[in-house]
């Protein structure tokens, strides 16, 4: 009997050991000069103009025409001010970005990449985990508010207006007092784009650049028309549920500005990254926040916050006001806007599980995508892509049928996850669960900015002897985050505002440790500027966004969180291939590219 305790108590502790060696593992940064020069590598094409309207593409979409109203009905005309502080949050966001971008060359893992190089395989998995879910329920929102603006179209036939069933068109037959709201339109749209993409059917470019432009007319026009029918009692009360809804919205269309990181990872493709970039990112920031910032005036000035439309709110709050030939022409550009963000949204997920891929990808992509639509080239492709080179799930996911040249088995998943979440919930429902991944993923990569710049630094000081300088760093950054958070929560539930100030106080001091405490490296490439201040104030701002979510954006990434790791555990930590460095080498951005 003790024999076989025993056995149970050594075999338990070397399952630990196990797991505890392998999610610590990480992966090793390379320099290289000739990074750049590779023959996989990307063409230098993009000037300032080019990188703008990248980031201004990839974003107008979903904000607009799918998440205004729903933050309105509980921020007010304060929605307004959500769209702002979100933009700020990105700002910093982008320039962390930028830098990873620029020490990368864009070729693969995005944040899950630099997660995996800056920390160790679990974190990189959990990042990964939890992007990956917001992805999902992003294309899951968009089909929703797509079959709501695909009915209004379908409604222009006398025979269809008015008697098309919610269960297929506006809306969706509710359930349990509204937690299902079942909707088949959504699933057929997005199993129509899914076949398309299995079957390797692309659009030109020439569609495609004129649905970007398209986008951004109808949005300009909206504001124009419609500023003409504001009626300025509308604004008031401004934030008729208080401050703390505008903060809580603010992490609600924070999603919405997610394309910068279309811009931050064309670093290959930027031909003077070191001044281009953040000239593009910030500049695409800049155009999206007026956009948004003028149609919530518009739409709340137009119509009671509380009435608009939570699935089509732009095209109902036109119709309400009798301009019917404007609705038609914002359903008309919507359902081309949002099936460009959808139809490239499920291509860069279908990237998750390929493996030595790469050359395929960039040759597909040159043929399907424009450059101002191509998404693609974003964060999370660079995440999905670097995940399947390194073996955390299953290989299925990584074949490519023979003919078609698709990852038809990655697709159809994705499709299939997207179809249940968007035939199942509202927009209301998934918004409020929104934004969960985006959040914590941007802040691990701004904890990245930090940690490769002074792990990398040889000349860094021990602290002490009980602690090692990059432990005491990484202890510095948590406690930025943990004040962060902790401000959020005090701030939610209204305590008083010492207690607040107490949570800033000890983040300033932890940043300072930060400065002075450790020894940083000039990074080749483009650098995010007064680090580690821009990066610690981001990882703040971003977790006291985070603790303003709706409790069930709380109990989902906890649940995911802990499935991550139940998975990691079982799967990913048995078959990642932990070596892979040795084949795939992550370069560093060469020396010249400073300049």
């Amino acid at each position: 009997m003790d024999d076989s305790r025993h056995k149970d108590a050594t075999s338990s502790s070397t399952c630990f050991s196990h797991f505890c060696s392998s999610a610590l593992r990480a992966k090793t940064l390379k320099s290289s000069s000739s990074a750049n020069n590779s023959s996989d590598g990307l063409i230098r094409r993009l000037g300032v103009f080019d990188l703008i309207l990248l980031g201004v593409g990839a974003s107008i979409g979903a904000g607009i025409f799918v998440v205004t109203g729903t933050v309105a009905r509980d921020a007010g005309p304060g929605v307004t001010i959500s769209f702002i502080l979100a933009g700020a949050s990105c700002v910093l966001n982008a320039l962390c970005y930028a830098e990873l971008a620029s020490r990368f060359p864009a070729v693969v893992g995005g944040a899950y990449l630099y997660a995996y190089t800056a920390f160790n395989e679990i974190t990189a998995f959990l990042v990964f985990m939890q992007l990956m879910l917001d992805y999902h329920i992003g294309a899951a929102s968009i089909a929703r508010s797509l079959a709501s603006y695909v009915a209004t179209i379908f409604e222009l036939i006398p025979a269809l207006k008015g008697n098309i069933p919610p269960w297929v068109g506006h809306g969706g037959q509710e359930f349990f007092g509204g937690t299902l709201s079942i909707n088949i339109l959504a699933p057929i749209l997005l199993a129509v784009l899914t076949v398309i993409l299995c079957l390797g059917v692309g659009e030109s470019s020439a569609v495609n650049s004129f649905m970007t432009a398209a986008k951004v007319v109808i949005v300009i026009f909206v504001i124009i028309v419609g500023s003409f029918k504001v009626d300025v009692d509308n604004w008031s009360p401004f934030a008729p549920n208080g401050v703390k809804h505008i903060f809580t919205g603010a992490t609600v269309v924070f999603f919405a500005y997610v394309g910068f990181d279309a811009v931050a990872n064309s670093a290959e493709e930027s031909k003077r990254p070191q001044r281009d970039l953040p000239i593009g990112i910030l500049g695409s920031l800049l155009v999206c926040v007026i956009l948004y910032v003028g149609v919530c005036l518009v739409i709340t000035g137009m119509v009671p916050y509380n009435l608009l439309g939570e699935d089509a709110p732009l095209s109902e709050a036109f119709t309400s006001k009798g301009l019917k030939y404007v609705s038609i022409l914002i359903s008309i550009g919507a359902v081309a806007g949002l099936t460009t963000t959808l139809l490239v949204g499920l291509y860069v997920q279908l990237l998750v599980f390929m493996s030595n891929f790469y050359v395929f990808v960039i040759s597909l992509l040159s043929n399907m995508f424009p450059i101002y639509m191509m998404e693609c080239f974003s964060e999370q492709s660079r995440l999905y892509l670097g995940l399947g080179r390194d073996g955390l799930l299953p290989s299925i996911f990584a074949k490519v049928h023979p003919i078609r040249h698709t990852p038809v088995h990655s697709q159809i998943w994705v499709g299939i996850i997207a179809a249940v979440l968007g035939g199942l919930f509202n927009v209301h429902i998934l918004s409020h669960i929104l934004s969960v991944g985006s959040l914590t993923g941007y802040s691990v990569v701004a904890a990245c900015v930090v940690t490769l710049r002074w792990k990398n630094n040889t000349g860094n000081r021990v602290s002490s002897k009980c602690i090692s300088t990059w432990c005491e760093g990484v202890l510095c950054i948590f406690l930025v985050a943990s004040c962060g958070f902790a401000a959020g929560v005090l701030y939610r539930f209204g305590t008083h505002f010492i207690f607040m100030i107490v949570a800033v106080v000890i983040a300033i001091m932890a940043c300072a440790a930060l400065c002075f405490r450790q020894a940083y490296s000039d990074p080749p490439g483009f650098s995010c500027p007064w680090v580690p201040i821009v990066p610690s104030v981001c990882i703040f701002f971003n977790i006291f966004l985070f603790a303003q979510l709706h409790y069930e954006a709380w109990i989902r990434f906890i649940i995911l969180s802990i499935v991550s790791v139940c998975i990691y555990a079982f799967y990913g930590q048995y078959h990642a291939n932990p070596r892979s460095d040795e084949t795939i080498i992550y370069h560093m951005a060469p020396e010249e590219d400073r300049h």
